[in-house]
Parts: C-alpha cells; sequence; structure tokens
C-alpha cells in the first residue's frame, strides 16, 4: 500500500516529505485539502488540525520533521549522516529550517506596515548570515544530498519567488548560500515537488492576506 500525504498546495512541509520520497523514488499519493474548510474525515484523523498528514494504512502520522525521519528510516539509504553527532546536527538545522519558514510566512502574511516588514526582513537576514558558517558547500554536509537539505528547499524555492518580485537582497553577500540554494532549486525532486502552477498561487495567497506583503509582492 503506498503512503498517502494530505496537506494543501503551498504547504511547505509538505514539499520536504515530497522531496524525499521524490529522491527515493517512493511511490506515493497526495490529497489535496483546503484547510480553510478542512473536510470532517480530516478533522477526524488529524490531533492537531494541521498538515502534513501521513497515512499509512491505519496509522496516521504528523509533524513534517517526524514524517520525514519515518520515511527516511523505512526507504533506505539514510538521508543522513552516518556519525551520531553530525546526524544530530543535521536534525537541530532543520529545526532552524522551520524558524525560516515561519519568519517567511511572516513577512508576506503577517506583518501589518514598513516598520514591521523591514524588522521580519532583518531577522531573516541575520538568520541566513548564520546559516553560511554552518554549509560545507556545495550541498549542506558536502556533495551527499540530506534530510537537511530537503528541509530547506521549500524556503528557498519561495525566497527565489518573492526576490523576483520586489529584490530584497537577503542572499546578498552569502556565497555559499546562494550556491546552495541554486543547486537545491536544480533538482528534480525539488521542482517537481509542488504543482505546476504553485508560483501562481503563492502570488494570489499573499494578495489575498490583510498584510504589508500584499502590497510588496502583490502587484503584478
Amino acid at each position: 500500500m503506498k503512503p498517502e500525504l494530505v496537506s494543501f498546495k503551498l504547504c511547505p512541509f509538505v514539499q520536504r516529505s515530497v522531496i524525499v520520497m521524490l529522491e527515493k523514488g517512493v511511490p506515493f499519493d497526495i490529497t489535496y485539502i483546503n484547510l480553510k474548510e478542512p473536510p470532517e474525515w480530516f478533522k477526524a484523523i488529524s490531533p492537531l488540525g494541521k498538515v502534513p498528514l501521513l497515512k499509512v494504512g491505519d496509522t496516521v502520522l504528523f509533524e513534517s520533521a517526524v514524517i520525514m525521519e519515518y520515511l527516511d528510516e523505512v526507504n533506505p539509504p539514510s538521508l543522513h549522516p552516518a556519525d551520531p553527532l553530525r546526524k544530530a546536527h543535521n536534525r537541530a538545522w532543520i529545526e532552524f529550517a522551520s524558524g525560516l519558514l515561519a519568519g517567511q510566512y511572516n513577512l508576506t502574511m503577517t506583518a501589518q506596515d514598513e516598520a514591521a516588514f523591514n524588522c521580519q526582513r532583518d531577522e531573516l537576514r541575520t538568520r541566513l548570515k548564520q546559516l553560511e558558517q554552518q554549509i560545507a558547500g556545495p550541498l549542506f554536509n558536502g556533495e551527499e544530498f540530506a534530510l537537511v537539505d530537503a528541509a530547506f528547499a521549500p524556503y528557498f524555492m519561495r525566497l527565489e519567488l518573492l526576490e523576483g518580485w520586489r529584490p530584497l537582497g537577503l542572499l546578498q553577500g552569502l556565497p555559499k548560500v546562494t550556491e546552495w540554494a541554486r543547486r537545491l532549486l536544480e533538482r528534480p525532486a525539488v521542482q517537481q515537488s509542488v504543482v505546476q502552477e504553485f508560483a501562481e498561487l503563492y502570488r494570489k495567497h499573499i494578495q489575498t492576506a490583510a498584510a504589508y506583503g500584499a502590497t510588496v509582492f502583490g502587484a503584478g
């Protein structure tokens, strides 16, 4: 039985798991729902009312990091480093990636004025500078693609779109992050991890937000 992901089309956290399965060549199904009007069957199986979910037979997993770890473990070879310390280091930076995604959401969807927008942009810039010091290059650990790379790819995909709509300069002077992002976005598994109309849907999503980001990124 194929595993089934449940999410919505713009979710960066389900995208992580899709990337992992595409990299590993694992067959899977994906069901998209409207989170604003979630179906009753979803409410019945989602303990936190959040996505993504992974259905494996009668068992439902939630939380994207847990789902990624499970998919990696049951579909060898592992995308984690073999060294326990390096593996733990990777897991810590996967959590860091989740914080970057939260900051990106705040930048586009919740900042209410220019001052709040600039504050959020500066915070993201600070975090990316921290990230620059951690990258072995060209990918996070070197040449081999890892779960930590899958965790950051959704952030970089959205950042590329945002920078195209309104240059923010978030990667300026960060050569390792810039090259890492470029390499990730060139990978077929990353390119195929979203729906074809992703860019259009993402921009419309920002346009509908009652936030400053609608003014910054919404035109066009």
